[in-house]
């Protein structure tokens, strides 16, 4: 697949990091959720604006490919954060075997599995059976196959998109913790994924089986699809299956789903069906549409 080194990950965490996440597990982290998501879908112009143009300053977004390019043009926080972008902005891959991004972000680990395991940090991995919570059907299809965990920071464009031509086959909203993803935390909590809140949806394509995984975080107590629009937040009620008739098929490029705020995408492929490109690792960025792998036709 991607030779000798079947996965790349970030670099093992430091007793900062520790200390850091064993706080962060204290925190009331739903109802900060909940606050937040209180404050970002305020629409008076009076706390919205500020905090809009705020936001930009602070994180250097690069609204030149967005929808609006003025931050006062969006009618609450929320609406900056879930901006879509510019008809044309992101033209995909000519070649018909790549796999697109399917969002922006920053790649954090990437490789194959071992056997059920996927590399979260290094030190760290989890098992895709639990991740998928059902989803792809037991025995799951993606035993020793690729994956690419892609972190979702603050400014960057967050709508998901489709990686591959696919029809729908299961989708399940996951219940767990809203508990931080960023690259820190990664590092120093173990299973930190399969604690988190997630939308684990799998498609059929022709390149077999393909998940695409969204993991909530703290501030991300709302995820959507495009399909069925928000999902409740969860919190420690069972896994539901969402409908979706077999009626959902999406081009690659269209649009899957959107995070509140930022978390993680993660994409799983079967065995010996992609080779991701060589040159990405851990601390990669990515922007929605580029070519991070190829298909083996």
């Amino acid at each position: 697949m991607n030779g000798p080194d079947p996965a790349r990950g970030e670099p093992p965490p430091t007793p900062a990091h520790h200390l850091a996440a064993a706080g962060h597990r204290l925190l009331p982290t739903r109802l900060l959720s909940r606050l937040t998501r209180a404050v970002a879908h305020c629409r008076w112009p009076w706390l919205k604006n500020p905090l809009n143009r705020f936001f930009v300053r602070r994180y250097r977004i690069d609204l030149a490919e967005a929808e609006h390019t003025d931050p006062a043009a969006y009618p609450s926080f929320n609406a900056l954060f879930t901006r879509a972008l510019k008809a044309g902005s992101r033209p995909l891959p000519g070649d018909a075997a790549a796999v697109a991004a399917p969002c922006d972000g920053t790649v954090s680990a990437v490789g194959t599995l071992d056997g059920e395991g996927i590399l979260q940090a290094k030190g760290h991995h989890y098992s895709a059976a639990e991740l998928l919570a059902g989803a792809a059907g037991d025995p799951h299809p993606f035993r020793n196959g690729a994956f690419m965990t892609i972190y979702l920071s603050p400014r960057d464009y967050h709508r998901i998109h489709a990686p591959r031509d696919g029809r729908l086959l299961s989708a399940v909203h996951v219940p767990g913790r809203l508990l931080t993803v960023a690259p820190a935390a990664v590092r120093a909590l173990p299973g930190l994924f399969l604690r988190n809140e997630r939308l684990v949806t799998v498609w059929e394509s022709d390149a077999g089986a393909v998940a695409v995984i969204l993991v909530g975080a703290v501030n991300v107590g709302l995820m959507e699809t495009a399909w069925g629009g928000p999902l409740s937040p969860r919190g420690r009620w069972g896994a539901t299956p969402l409908p979706s008739n077999g009626e959902v098929a999406l081009q690659r490029g269209d649009e899957l789903g959107r995070f509140n705020l930022g978390s993680t995408v993660i994409l799983l492929f079967e065995d010996g069906q992609v080779a991701w490109r060589p040159e990405l690792g851990p601390g990669s960025p990515v922007r929605m549409g580029m070519e991070i792998g190829r298909i083996r036709l």
